[in-house]
């Protein structure tokens, strides 16, 4: 799952850890759970703060009725009121708590008598007339003292009221809600921030317990991401895993896969790669198949019928130590192995990747294959020559190293095919089909009569004369094909990189100014060229031309094929 952002990602869906979800629900219900717990609790607390506030009034009012009644006393004796209200204010504030705490007094018309607020202000009447208007009702029908709700100065208050009739006043006790507000939300917000700085410490805990409960998982989860990245079945490292359930599933995907695994590796021995990988990344294979552009290689084994007959059963074995290197080198070149019937071999290229170097990728492994071949019968003389330093081989051994040189011959062509599946529901076949198919098996068997290891089609030539610089095409010939009308053009690809290759440069270009000679019916100067010319090649135009000094009539520069 290469990773981008936080989460590892499948295509644009991201893979949330389970652990990172079950916290994320455990952080919810905590917290959830937290806040609806104080706040409950302090919706509680505040009523009893309330009723504690309420009694503490009652009593500060008692308290304020009684100090009022003895600097009434006092007044009446010392005539001084204004220094015995200044002396009811200073005892009333002593009793405040709250920014906005306040006391009172106001006759039945509003005028104040005194006022003593906690934040220092004045009144000279009661400015709720409302309020001032149920206080005379009350006072009216015999109820001097209760509860009182008013406004001031924009706030709302609420307090505690009893008539003194010393004073011919009302005598009022009172808190503003703001404060009582106030004081709820202080508590809520130490209440707030204990909750999240537990909540953040919990979940530094919660994180280190959950990823190390949960380090399995992860494990999991990345080495699947791997194989879906990769296309690639593999096993799960659970080795330091504790003994859970969750590494049992891990136990059990592990034996499941490597049983997959096994048919998967069975599976690709007996079909294509591509095949294989549709298979795996579609999970399934139809009957389907479509036009393609290709480049088909066809390789066979020269004078298998005399190897069959020399080794009767052992040539299976001698056909496997051959096709363990040809496949090897057709697949090291992104080719895939269409089918092995007998000593030949059918090679794709372009179906898996890289199609525009599909032509010089099957060049390459031609090459690769004819050269590996060419080792196996070196190291055989080698060995030949070793038993014969001292013994001669007899007859039958004599004949058993013919058949173990193994000579082999290859074909390439391109174009547009049908690639695809056939057959039917219970049984197919992955398959190429079209003339090109047939003409690179064709360019195969003419490479016995010129004596080259490969031959390729000009289509070859046009498709890799643009892409590489290590081969060097020469033109063999033209030839017309049993069952065609038309001549084709055929070519052998030079490997300027391999020294064994190198000197016969100045061989091809001689061997080309004949076959122009030959082309345009001078025979007779081709003929000389080609006597010059050192290479098997030329042989076989010095004996088609015979001693004619010029080529038959209506000669077309085409030799015309009498068998396939």
């Amino acid at each position: 799952m290469a990773k981008k952002r936080f989460f590892q990602y499948v295509g644009d869906t991201p893979i949330i850890p389970i652990s990172v979800k079950i916290l994320a629900i455990f952080i919810s219900l905590i917290l959830m759970s937290n806040f609806m717990t104080n706040l409950i609790s302090v919706q509680l607390s505040q009523r009893q703060v309330t009723e504690l506030t309420n009694r503490l009034t009652v009593t500060q009012l008692k308290e304020l009725y009684k100090n009022a009644s003895s600097q009434y006393q006092i007044y009446s004796y010392k005539k001084n009121k204004e220094e015995c209200l200044e002396t009811l204010k200073n005892s009333a504030k002593e009793e405040f708590s709250n920014r906005h705490s306040l006391a009172l007094g106001f006759d039945r018309t509003g005028v104040a008598l005194f006022c003593a607020s906690a934040d220092g202000s004045d009144l000279l009447s009661f400015p709720d007339k409302e309020a001032l208007a149920k206080l005379n009702d009350d006072y009216d029908n015999g109820i001097i003292e209760g509860q009182i709700n008013f406004e001031l100065r924009g706030a709302e208050y609420h307090g505690i009221y009893k008539y003194s009739e010393d004073w011919n006043v009302y005598l009022v006790r009172a808190e503003s809600k703001n404060d009582t507000a106030r004081y709820k939300i202080t508590i809520m917000a130490i209440i707030t921030a204990v909750i999240l700085i537990l909540t953040v410490i919990f979940v530094a805990l919660g994180v280190y317990m959950f990823r190390a409960l949960f380090v399995s998982i992860s494990k999991i989860t990345n080495s699947l991401y791997d194989m879906q990245q990769k296309s690639q079945l593999s096993t799960i490292d659970i080795d330091d895993a504790p003994n859970d359930d969750i590494t049992y599933m891990a136990a059990s995907f592990n034996s499941l896969s490597v049983s997959v695994n096994n048919l998967l590796t069975t599976f690709q021995k007996f079909v294509s790669k591509d095949v294989v990988s549709k298979a795996y990344t579609d999970h399934t294979i139809k009957l389907e198949g479509m036009q393609r552009e290709l480049t088909i290689l066809f390789s066979d084994i020269k004078s298998f019928t005399y190897r069959t007959e020399t080794l009767g059963n052992e040539i299976i074995d001698l056909l496997n130590v051959h096709y363990n290197n040809v496949i090897h080198d057709v697949h090291e070149e992104n080719g895939v192995v269409g089918s092995i019937i007998g000593d030949a071999i059918l090679a794709i290229f372009g179906s898996l990747k890289n199609p525009e170097l599909k032509s010089l990728e099957a060049i390459d492994a031609g090459w690769r294959i004819t050269y590996v071949t060419a080792e196996l019968r070196e190291k055989m003389k080698a060995q030949r020559k070793k038993i014969e330093e001292t013994r001669k081989l007899t007859a039958a051994e004599d004949r058993i190293y013919k058949a173990v040189l193994l000579d082999i011959g290859v074909g390439i062509d391109g174009g547009t095919v049908f690639y695809g599946n056939i057959g039917s529901d219970e049984h197919m076949t992955n398959t190429v089909i079209g003339d090109n198919v047939n003409s690179a098996s064709r360019l195969e068997g003419v490479t016995r009569i010129y004596h080259l290891p490969i031959v390729v089609s000009e289509y070859i030539v046009d498709d890799v004369k643009d892409k590489t610089d290590r081969y060097k095409f020469y033109e063999i010939d033209t030839i017309q094909v049993k069952g065609k009308t038309k001549g084709k053009k055929i070519f052998f690809p030079l490997d300027t990189e391999n020294e064994s290759q190198k000197g016969l440069e100045k061989q091809f270009d001689i061997y080309e100014e004949a076959l122009q000679a030959y082309y345009e019916g001078d025979w007779k100067n081709a003929r000389k060229l080609f006597k010059s010319v050192k290479m098997d090649v030329a042989e076989v135009f010095l004996e088609r031309m015979g001693a004619r000094g010029n080529a038959p009539d209506k000669w077309r520069g085409i030799w015309a094929m009498t068998t396939k």
